[in-house]
């Protein structure tokens, strides 16, 4: 099947090497020339493991190629996935100003009948939005239909995600339309729900929002462990074996971060208030993941008194561990908050470096976690990097100033750290 993706980042970019896995012959579409040449090199403009690799092997079996051209795109292909970046505005609505310009080209260049696929997080309505927006705009009158693909990707793992879902939810107008749809995803075998379109939208902002519940949840446990001398770590392990609720998503620690849990959260509630519902549960899940870097600050200033002249080592830059995105990362409001109060910082991040150097001001940028360690007065663990966990805690001891280690993760058991000599610092735990 011939198939257009417009928007290479994270998601379009994974869902074109994908479609094209599968056999398709796939067109990538972006505005950004700069990463358009980079792809075609197949240069990777993000960190995600195994990406490179089928990006690499399908351009050398011409199943996939890259262009600024969206006419050709659009020319060329049956299907057009729309990924796009949907960012929240002040107020938590969902900007949709990139949707709509990718939904004006199209309906601009279509020539013959088309699907038009809403990949990109959107909330409920936006189907029929594009669908206006394209019949306004469309210079002949060539039938299309618009369909609903959410993305249920984790950064880290997009592409096994991509490989392997769960599920595929398909929203779409009619059943032929979705059989087109199934048809494409057919050889990935998994399970497939087919909604209408609305029902589609909503299923992804509400699958995001609960995870997002249950995150600020045994955050907020956390807290009440801490306070009680209970160990949140062994209160959601025994929650998690109840089948009814599980282990993912109850990592008490820092709160959620990245590309989807906060704007979606935030947008479902702007949707929610919207309609004249009552958005208090998205409220406290919201509130609750606001406070998580202040408090943590809080702890380490009742450690260490005065901040100001301190230096602080932040191990972990990006907002989860194999990814170099920074977006809604925890550390860039932790170093915010330190260097507010006259802290000097010291960091490193396996992947994310080049990415924090555009961002960050007035931080030293080292080689390592023992380099970040030299002579300060506190190790602050971000992200939970494998590597962080096998620091050699002895040699790390030898590099500070004094012996604090602030865990915002839960990394280490407190026994092995004191063992060598640090005040341990955690989430939830006595």
């Amino acid at each position: 099947m011939n198939v257009c993706v417009i928007g290479t980042g994270y998601v379009g970019l994974v869902t074109g090497a994908t479609f094209a896995d599968l056999g398709n012959d796939v067109i990538c579409v972006d505005k950004d020339e700069s990463k358009i040449e980079r792809l075609k090199r197949a240069e990777m403009p993000i960190y995600e493991p195994g990406l490179e690799e089928i990006v690499r092997r399908n351009l050398d079996e011409g199943r996939i190629s890259f262009t600024t051209d969206i006419a050709e795109g659009v020319k060329r292909s049956l299907v057009i996935f729309i990924a796009v970046g949907t960012p929240p505005k002040d107020n938590g609505e969902t900007d949709l100003s990139q949707v709509e310009a990718v939904a004006k080209e199209i309906a601009h260049h279509m020539d013959s009948y088309k699907i038009v696929v809403n990949k990109s997080t959107v909330p409920v309505g936006t189907g029929d939005f594009v669908r206006r927006v394209i019949e306004q705009n469309r210079r002949r009158q060539v039938d299309f239909d618009v369909v609903s693909n959410p993305e249920f990707l984790k950064e880290g793992s997009a592409v096994y995600d991509s490989m392997h879902p769960d599920r595929i939810v398909i929203g779409a107008p009619s059943q032929h339309v979705a059989m087109a749809l199934l048809e494409l995803y057919a050889p990935l075998e998994v399970p497939m729900l087919i909604t209408d379109v609305e029902s589609a939208e909503m299923i992804k902002y509400a699958s995001n929002a609960f995870l997002a519940t249950k995150i600020s949840f045994i955050n907020m446990i956390a807290n009440v462990c801490e306070k009680a001398g209970a160990d949140v770590m062994l209160v959601a392990k025994g929650m998690g074996y109840d089948r009814r609720i599980g282990p993912e998503f109850l990592q008490a620690g820092l709160g959620f971060g990245g590309s989807c849990f906060p704007k979606d959260t935030l947008s479902l509630r702007h949707v929610t208030r919207q309609l004249g519902e009552d958005s208090s549960l998205l409220d406290a899940v919201l509130n609750i993941n606001e406070d998580r870097v202040p408090r943590f600050i809080r702890r380490i200033e009742q450690r260490l008194g005065e901040i100001a002249g301190k230096t602080f080592a932040i191990l972990g830059l990006a907002f989860k561990p194999n990814t170099d995105d920074l977006r809604e990362a925890k550390s860039l409001e932790i170093i915010r908050l330190l260097q507010e109060k006259g802290g000097k910082i010291r960091a490193y991040d396996p992947v994310a470096m080049d990415n924090a150097k555009q961002i960050l001001k007035d931080v030293t940028f080292c080689k390592s976690a023992y380099e970040a360690a030299e002579q300060a007065d506190a190790v602050v663990i971000v992200t939970d990097w494998n590597e962080f966990k096998l620091l050699n805690l002895e040699k790390l001891r030898d590099k500070v100033r004094q012996p604090l280690l602030f865990d915002g993760r839960n990394i280490y058991q407190p026994e092995r750290v004191r063992k060598y000599g640090f005040e341990y610092f955690s989430i939830g735990r006595p």
